[in-house]
């Protein structure tokens, strides 16, 4: 047996209780997901809860409240699709067929010429249009409960974490500040000074990455909303809101918003126009979110690029399914500060010098 020191044994106990942590992890992911979301969203919320308690708003009243907020918040961003499907959709129902027949006019004389050959056929274009944007609401409620009664396990897995996930949220948010201190108590005295440090440095770091995000959500929701009004666009406003809190979301959620304003723009103009509008507001909001509002609010500070924070999302995804995109920021924020710190000790090591 190798004669190892006492601080080799204890980086390879740390190594070992981190490899468990892992694979633990990895083996009850399903299972874990609402309350590994609770937990990321009482981190989150815990500051606005702290805040009441300060201004002596008793500690469940204020979960309460706090709660109640997040929660009508989010409904709220829910409910900006809904205007936009409810008149695209009649309008889809009513353009495709004439879109088809431009496609066969225009579009494929020019592709014939790279020979690429299509012919689109409007009557049966229309036919399943009609089948399946016509249809009234029983029609729908029908086809929700078949699909039902096909992944009934899903949608009671689905309603049982939509039920669960606000409880776990009320406790932990209840128990946050013992809950802190119970995990601070377990590291050992001898590194509580170094471990606190370095999650203090984290929390700083993930918090100021958050607001920023917040505020640039914000600011880029009311440019969408104004670019859009300004272009004659009759859905600015959700399309505007949606693009710019969905941006929390690197790139997915600006592609969701894109998509959603050059079907609005298509329908509502049927021309060149739509498109060339939609092109304009689109492209100067993401020139203004990549080299005004990111630099200014969020900033290289933080130590995570947009590059970063899209490779921790993808990769923790990837290895952990819903719950690694959970809990890939805040992973994220905190393999920035260790790395920064690596750097630093790596600089006055003897290895550099």
């Amino acid at each position: 047996m190798m004669n190892l020191s006492k601080h080799q044994r204890t980086a390879l106990a740390w190594a070992g209780v981190a490899l468990g942590s892992g694979l633990l992890l990895w083996l009850l992911a399903p299972v874990l997901a609402p309350f590994i979301a609770a937990l990321v969203l009482a981190y989150a919320l815990a500051p606005a809860v702290q805040g009441l308690v300060n201004r002596r708003v008793p500690r469940p009243l204020a979960v309460f409240i706090v709660e109640l907020l997040f929660i009508l918040a989010l409904l709220a961003l829910l409910l900006l699709v809904l205007p936009i499907l409810s008149k695209e959709l009649p309008a889809l129902r009513e353009q495709i067929p004439g879109l088809a027949k431009v496609a066969n006019e225009k579009l494929a004389p020019w592709l014939s010429q790279y020979g690429i050959h299509m012919q689109l056929d409007p009557a049966s274009i229309k036919a399943f249009v009609l089948k399946y944007l016509d249809a009234n609401l029983e029609d729908w409620l029908s086809t929700v409960l078949s699909s039902a009664r096909i992944g009934g396990s899903f949608l009671l897995a689905f309603i049982g974490n939509a039920v669960l996930l606000p409880v776990v949220l009320f406790y932990l948010l209840s128990d946050w500040p013992s809950l802190v201190a119970r995990g601070r108590a377990l590291v050992p005295p001898s590194a509580r000074e170094t471990v606190g440090s370095f999650l203090d440095e984290c929390d700083a770091t993930l918090g100021q990455y958050l607001r920023g995000q917040l505020l640039v959500m914000g600011a880029l929701a009311v440019f969408y909303s104004a670019g859009l009004a300004l272009a004659g666009f009759d859905l600015a406003l959700p399309i505007g809101v949606f693009t710019g809190l969905a941006v929390f979301i690197p790139y997915v959620g600006f592609g969701l918003g894109l998509l959603l304003a050059l079907l609005a723009g298509v329908l509502q103009f049927a021309s060149l126009y739509g498109l060339l509008a939609v092109a304009v507001v689109f492209g100067i909001g993401q020139l203004l979110e990549s080299f005004v509002l990111t630099p200014r609010f969020v900033g290289e500070r933080i130590g995570m690029s947009p590059l970063m924070v899209i490779f921790a999302l993808l990769a923790f995804g990837h290895l952990l399914g819903f719950v690694g995109v959970l809990i890939a920021l805040p992973l994220s924020a905190v393999a920035a500060v260790a790395a920064r710190r690596l750097h630093q000790a790596y600089l006055a090591s003897s290895l550099f010098t």
